[in-house]
């Protein structure tokens, strides 16, 4: 099954980067291969994740961030890579920007 990093997911990637870059070098690059390995095991595991505002919720390890992800015949799409920091309700609303047309 195809993994799809839809754009929305790659600019939450970017800003996650350049975040933890400016905290310490180096650290945006731990924070792309902690994704980076939950985003390898999804093929094993998709659908298995709590459903969180009509998506898929993964939990990234080792940092405060969320994957947002749904399940298409063919392929997993992941919507959003957001820091659970954020105020809840500005989560919902991202999510709702992002959401596929029903």
């Amino acid at each position: 099954m195809d993994i799809r990093l839809l754009e929305g997911a790659k600019e939450d990637l970017r800003n996650g980067w350049f975040f933890y870059e400016r905290q310490t070098t180096g650290l945006g690059d731990r924070f792309l291969n902690a994704i980076e390995a939950d985003v390898r095991l999804l093929p094993a595991y998709a659908g298995i994740h709590l459903q969180v505002d009509g998506f898929h919720r993964i939990l990234i390890k080792r940092f405060p961030f969320a994957l947002y992800y749904l399940i298409e015949e063919t392929s997993i799409d992941i919507y959003a890579i957001l820091d659970c920091r954020r105020d809840p309700s500005w989560i919902r609303e991202r999510l709702v920007l992002v959401s596929p047309p029903e």
